[in-house]
């Protein structure tokens, strides 16, 4: 299996720039929460004809004031799309975007291709791969990370795999969403494997960080300087350095949902039951996030599983800063 990271755009289209990029003529996007409002976005920056689709009245509003066509229905935004970039949270959205009785894909064009973007487990990626070439479209198993701030800004992180044809025929609106696209395989399945690894490490080292702020807390100590202290020290993870500034400031507006941890830690857990490999620690961070989320907190910040431990504990985390 062959790894090839490949560049995304010049600067000059991440300066804000506009640039039209290769020949892909129109570009669709189902879901315009946090990560796919800033994919379309980077797409319409990039010079790409989108059109976006997304349920919620919000979405659509975003998508208006954006300057990106809302469309009444996923096939509706799909329809002569040469590339459909599906940014929703799970499967079963994926499948239904996509072959529902409003479903996106055979309303394409019969060349196009798919990019599915959700943290999905590998046997649902093959499965999703397989209905979507018996309509003639191609599939891209192509999880992303990066966070919203990422997405808004076109560097997103793309793990995906997919045959080769796929990915040139998909390239220009990759390179307009990414900073780095991995080509992980020829097959549907592999970039989900990819993206449930970086899932474990993420969910288990966000659990992580909360319990040491929250334990801080307990020892008295002075919470900016132990962020500061750790930051500079070995102890340090990407985690602790953007998480612990949501709880120092009290701030729980959800960047990233409880929610989507105790999802995507669920399908580690799955996955290596499946298989029989232990994940102990995998294990360990899921009870957490549900716990935080059974305490009412499943669609706030992740780093609320610090409230958690305070709760347990008794003790006072700072207050917001900020009305919410």
């Amino acid at each position: 299996m062959s790894v090839k990271p490949t560049a995304a755009l010049a600067k000059s289209r991440k300066s804000g720039a506009p640039e039209t990029v290769g020949d892909a003529k129109r570009v669709a996007v189902i879901g315009a929460g946090a990560m796919g409002l800033g994919i379309a976005r980077s797409l319409k920056r990039a010079g790409l004809d989108v059109a976006g689709y997304d349920p919620s009245p919000a979405a659509k509003t975003a998508l208006i004031e954006s300057g990106i066509e809302s469309a009444a229905s996923a096939a509706a935004a799909g329809a002569d799309a040469d590339v459909l970039v599906i940014a929703v949270v799970d499967a079963e959205q994926t499948r239904s975007a996509l072959l529902g009785p409003a479903g996106a894909a055979g309303a394409m064009k019969p060349e196009g291709v798919v990019i599915a973007s959700a943290t999905v487990a590998p046997d649902a990626a093959r499965a999703l791969a397989r209905e979507v070439e018996a309509l003639g479209r191609a599939y891209l198993d192509a999880p992303i990370s990066g966070g919203a701030a990422k997405s808004a800004t076109g560097e997103l992180i793309v793990m995906a795999s997919g045959k080769p044809e796929a990915f040139d025929r998909a390239r220009p609106v990759l390179e307009a969403m990414a900073a780095t696209v991995y080509e992980l395989g020829g097959e549907a399945g592999i970039g989900s494997s990819f993206k449930l690894i970086n899932q474990l490490l993420a969910g288990v080292h966000i659990a992580a960080a909360c319990e040491a702020i929250a334990f801080a807390k307990r020892l008295g100590l002075d919470l900016e300087t132990v962020y500061k202290v750790v930051t500079s020290s070995a102890g340090n993870s990407w985690m602790f350095e953007n998480r612990t500034p949501h709880v120092l400031a009290g701030d729980y507006r959800p960047l990233s949902a409880v929610a989507i941890f105790t999802k995507d830690l669920g399908i580690a857990s799955d996955v290596g039951r499946a298989s029989n490999f232990p994940l102990p620690m995998a294990a360990t961070a899921l009870q957490m996030f549900l716990m935080t989320a059974a305490a009412g907190m499943g669609r706030d910040d992740d780093a609320s599983v610090a409230r958690l431990f305070a709760q347990i504990a008794g003790l006072e985390l700072p207050a917001a800063r900020r009305e919410h």
